[in-house]
Formats: C-alpha cells, sequence, structure tokens
C-alpha cells in the first residue's frame, strides 16, 4: 500500500506557540487513519495542515514539508483552491449552504467550471448515493439542506465534498455532534468510502477508532507519540504514554 501523505520535520507556530513538534508521518492512501489524543494536542491542527486550512489564522509560521502524492502542498506553485478540491473536509458541526439540497452538492462542481444541468444532475445523485442520502432525499432536492435532521446535514457535507471528486477527505470529528444512530450511519458509510478514498479523520472516541481504522496515530503535546496498524496500538502500544492513554489514566 502506498502512502499517499508524506509529512517531514513538520513545526507549526501560532504566533509564539509551538502547537506541531517535528511531525513526521506517512499516511497509506485508500485507508481510515485516526488522530487520537487528549484535547489540544495537535490532532486537529496537522488535519488542517493537510488542505492549508491554517493558512487562515493569522500568525501561523510552518516550517519543513507535508507532500501529498510527492508534491510539497506549501510550495509556491501551488493553488490552495485546487488543493482543496484534493483534500476535502468535513467539520464537527453540519454546515450546509443555507440553499437546496441539490445546490449544495452542485455548488463545488459549478465552482470549478461544470455548468451542464444533465452534468451536474449526476453528480448531484452519485454524489448523495456516495454518501447513502440518495433515497431520503431524491424527492425533497429543492429544499432547504437546513431543513434536514444533524445526521442527514452531516451526509450532506460529505456528499458535498465528494461532489468535486477528491483523492482525501479529512473528518474532524464529524460524528461528535450527532446521536448514536447517526454515528453510526457515518461509520458504516466511511467504511466504504474508504475503498476510493484516503480517509484521515480525528476523533475523541477511541472506541471509533477502534472500530473503524486501519492506522491509529497518537498525539500528545503537540508531537506524534506513535503510529501504528490500529489492532497493534491498541493491543499492543510501543510507548508508556499510549497505554495510559488508551486505558484511560489520563485524557
Amino acid at each position: 500500500m502506498e502512502d499517499i501523505i508524506d509529512i517531514e520535520q513538520l513545526n507549526l507556530y501560532y504566533e509564539q506557540f509551538h502547537a506541531l513538534k517535528n511531525i513526521d508521518l506517512d499516511i497509506p492512501e485508500k485507508t481510515i487513519t485516526a488522530f487520537i489524543g487528549p484535547s489540544g494536542c495537535g490532532k486537529s491542527t496537522l488535519l488542517r495542515t493537510l488542505n492549508r486550512m491554517n493558512d487562515m489564522i493569522t500568525g501561523t509560521h510552518i516550517e519543513g514539508s507535508v507532500k501529498i502524492g510527492g508534491k510539497d502542498i506549501y510550495g509556491n506553485d501551488v493553488h490552495v483552491e485546487a488543493l482543496r478540491k484534493q483534500v476535502g473536509m468535513v467539520f464537527q458541526q453540519p454546515n450546509p449552504f443555507p440553499k437546496s439540497i441539490y445546490d449544495n452538492i452542485a455548488y463545488g462542481p459549478r465552482l470549478h467550471g461544470t455548468r451542464d444541468k444533465k452534468v451536474l444532475d449526476e453528480i448531484v445523485e452519485q454524489s448523495l448515493r456516495q454518501a447513502a442520502l440518495w433515497e431520503e432525499v431524491k424527492d425533497y432536492l429543492k429544499r432547504s439542506a437546513l431543513s434536514l435532521s444533524g445526521g442527514q446535514q452531516q451526509r450532506l457535507c460529505i456528499a458535498r465534498a465528494l461532489a468535486v471528486q477528491p483523492d482525501i477527505l479529512l473528518m474532524d470529528e464529524a460524528t461528535s455532534a450527532l446521536d448514536p444512530i447517526s454515528t453510526l450511519k457515518i461509520e458504516e458509510l466511511v467504511q466504504e468510502l474508504k475503498e476510493t478514498y484516503t480517509i484521515v479523520m480525528v476523533t475523541h472516541n477511541m472506541h471509533q477508532a477502534a472500530r473503524i481504522s486501519g492506522r491509529t496515530v497518537f498525539f500528545l503535546n503537540g508531537e506524534v507519540v506513535e503510529a501504528d496498524d490500529t489492532k497493534e496500538l491498541f493491543t499492543n502500544p510501543r510507548d508508556s504514554r499510549t497505554e495510559d492513554y488508551i486505558s484511560g489514566r489520563f485524557g
């Protein structure tokens, strides 16, 4: 299995605060990689470096390299819009646009130049099917996305991210605001999506990481303490700090 993301000697600062420290990490393609660790340990910060969302925060300074498909995404020749098409993101709180269900999905393809209604119809249907939402909304595509339940809104946000055909899908605690049934639906969905996409997810829920990820990375104080196959990390951690965290001694 090839690595699609290659991070070397990454240091990230917010003003004077050293948020990420000497991160060396490879992420294989078409797997689910889970980032775990206590609050404020750098999980979401690293996730946001993968599509340059941290660029929006004043005073952010980065050293080292982040390569996706062999290309340094912090190079001078990188177009951030193109990067974010390649690396989609789903956030903790569902954030559909105040538009129709159809227009939420069609928004990205239109932005990137697709105008043909027949093509847009196909993209909308395919994306909603991939997000396991088509059967629930196919008769209501003109209805406001804000009328959907929280779980449906989050699947809509996944469909919206998939509509521009990314290679990588980032999920920042994408189920933490949802009820258990919606969470289960999204976990099942993510398991199916890994056949096509590389998925990197931040989760506070260690049971979720153990259930659905192929690899797990444990963060502490801005550092990667341990990265391994999920089963190995949870059953036979090499670092005592990992063992302390997954056994509930802190966090």
